[in-house]
């Protein structure tokens, strides 16, 4: 007598089941926005990313905090790590480094903890392969420091702390150390840290079960004078490496040598248009696309992306063109996992923005697909 009230209800209860499910589509890309927080921005933001479209959906707030503006996502995918560009931390003059769990379903960031920056003014941070610790840079203090992550993803006690010491010769910026990125090598090995202020790549052998860092030998690979090195990035054949530089305007290619950890200059070339002006203008980001074809830089105050080719030989560069942002001071940007999209945070104009990129030329074309974020400094994807 109730059975076709009970066939109705299962019919119900497996449609809902099925709509659900379609709406929840595993091919849709989380990222992550770090921001400079204020009257447009919260903190830390998520949106997911179409693959297949390049849509984005609406920008939400995964997890509140002070200046969040740069981010790095466990290789586990079930931790974030943010950067606090603060003044001052438990009565200190430095900055903070935050750890935050990712919530599986929605993506949603709830806090575990926060340790001190060791110096003023940080910059950058990443987790290193074996995912055991997290490596800071200090523009302000000139520094960098590594802090050891516990398997439930909160920070322990900094490991070891390296005070920069030195100047170049643009005195109004250079003269005192301002270390800006750290990035590992492939191997894991050494760990290369960007200082504008003494216009240097610093590489130190990296010991991931201890978590120290100790100066190689060399100790570093000199950049030109008043070039200001900024951001630095692998090839993904680990035998090239190249980096933006944030003064001098250039992007520079080098060879790579596992064995000894030496980094050898193999070119420059300039990020701007012949006859640009150059007032006011600097570089932000450098990135490699994942086949290893291309390189891009952001321009600020030029207001552009820098396309350059890769040759597959020799790893030297060929400028490609230039592509609008899409709005004011580029900074940080990221290529999906993918490899079809480019996505740039705008800091200026309170936007980020989604470029199709071209397989073959590395060109970028501006999708139309846009979304409003205050201040937007950082991207990362999930993978």
């Amino acid at each position: 007598m109730n059975r076709p009230l009970t066939l109705l209800a299962t019919f119900f209860i497996l449609t809902s089941f099925a709509v659900q499910s379609k709406g929840e589509d595993p091919k849709m890309i989380t990222l992550y926005v770090g921001t400079y927080t204020g009257p447009k921005s919260k903190g830390i933001y998520m949106l997911k990313l179409d693959p297949a479209t390049g849509a984005l959906t609406k920008p939400e707030v995964a997890g509140e905090m002070k200046n969040p503006s740069f981010l790095v996502i466990h290789p586990n995918n079930k931790y974030l790590y943010a950067i606090g560009e603060i003044d001052e931390f438990k009565d200190r003059k430095t900055g903070a480094i935050a750890a935050f769990s990712i919530d599986p379903a929605t993506g949603k960031l709830t806090p575990i903890n926060q340790q001190s920056s060791g110096g003023p003014g940080p910059c950058f941070v990443t987790v290193d392969a074996t995912g055991k610790n997290a490596l800071l840079a200090n523009y302000g203090g000139g520094s960098v420091e590594v802090v050891p992550l516990k398997e439930d993803g909160s920070l322990g006690e900094p490991s070891t702390f390296i005070q920069h010491v030195g100047s170049s010769v643009d005195q109004s910026r250079q003269k005192e150390p301002h270390a800006h990125s750290i990035n590992l090598t492939p191997d894991n090995k050494y760990a290369i840290a960007a200082d504008l202020g003494m216009d240097k790549l610093l590489v130190y052998k990296f010991d991931a079960a201890k978590g120290t860092l100790t100066p190689s030998d060399p100790a570093f690979t000199a950049i030109a004078g008043g070039q200001g090195p900024r951001h630095f990035v692998f090839h993904p054949n680990g035998k090239w490496a190249y980096n933006c530089n944030e003064m001098g305007l250039t992007a520079r290619a080098f060879s790579y040598d596992a064995d000894k950890g030496t980094l050898t200059e193999m070119q420059s070339l300039s990020t701007l248009p012949e006859g640009a002006n150059r007032k006011g203008a600097s570089t932000a980001e450098v990135q490699v696309h994942p086949s290893g074809k291309f390189l891009y830089v952001s321009n600020r105050g030029h207001d552009t992306i820098a396309i350059f080719t890769i040759d597959q030989a020799s790893g030297k560069l060929t400028a490609a063109g230039h592509q609008s942002s899409g709005g004011k001071t580029p900074r940080n940007f990221r290529i999906d996992p993918t490899g079809n999209y480019l996505i740039a945070a705008n800091q200026g104009s309170d936007n980020i923005v989604v470029f199709k990129i071209d397989q073959t030329t590395g060109g970028l074309t501006a999708t139309g697909v846009s979304a409003e974020i205050g201040s937007p400094v950082c991207i990362k994807f999930m993978k």
